[in-house]
């Protein structure tokens, strides 16, 4: 069965390249911070149309997205090194301990169980990898208020506008190793944690 924002993507996929011009400049350091990694067999949760994924440099590649519309934009521009599967984030079929490196790009505030979601990240990182969190966080400054403001419509464009790292209780299983500031007002962040 189809999620709201499976449905949602595969209407508007066509849109998804305006979006692109505002998010590549934070893929672009999200990829920079992974390809220092060593080569690993990496997880990118949430592909959406894959224009990011050339800028990976050393590892074995899988994607995984619920919008089939995405995935086919997705393999249209993308090399057999990258394995695109349609797959919900919440229920993985991978085994335990498959993958070396798990990246959520922009996709944590979009899910509809982000607990389930990084449950199940846990479970398919190995021991030693690392997961990659790419998203806005909602910060104590000023723009919390547009945050606020903004919440309604952003439950139109199935996603969560108001989001706080705090509230993600499934994080206290990794340990965080690098948090990155993407943009001056602090609302965008990469961050890194280590599963032990």
């Amino acid at each position: 069965m189809s999620s709201k924002s499976t449905v949602f993507y595969n209407r508007f996929s066509f849109l998804y390249p305006v979006v692109d011009v505002f998010l590549s400049p934070q893929k672009r350091l999200l990829t920079r911070e992974i390809n220092k990694m060593p080569h690993g067999q990496l997880l990118d949760v949430g592909v959406g149309n894959g224009s990011h994924l050339k800028y990976y440099k050393r590892h074995n590649i899988t994607g995984i997205d619920t919008s089939l519309e995405m995935l086919n934009k997705a393999r249209s521009s993308n090399n057999d090194r990258v394995k695109l599967i349609e797959m919900n984030g919440e229920d993985l079929s991978f085994y335990s301990g498959s993958f070396d490196y798990v990246v959520l790009s922009h996709v944590i505030a979009v899910v509809d169980d982000p607990e389930q979601l990084l449950l199940e990240v846990y479970r398919v990182l190995r021991p030693g990898g690392y997961l990659f969190i790419l998203n806005h966080f909602t910060p104590k400054n000023w723009i919390r208020h547009i945050d606020q403001g903004f919440d309604y419509c952003a439950r139109l464009l199935h996603f969560k506008s108001i989001f706080h790292q705090k509230d993600l209780k499934a994080l206290s299983k990794l340990e965080l190793r690098s948090e990155i500031s993407t943009s001056i007002s602090g609302y965008f962040k990469l961050l890194i944690f280590l599963k032990k």
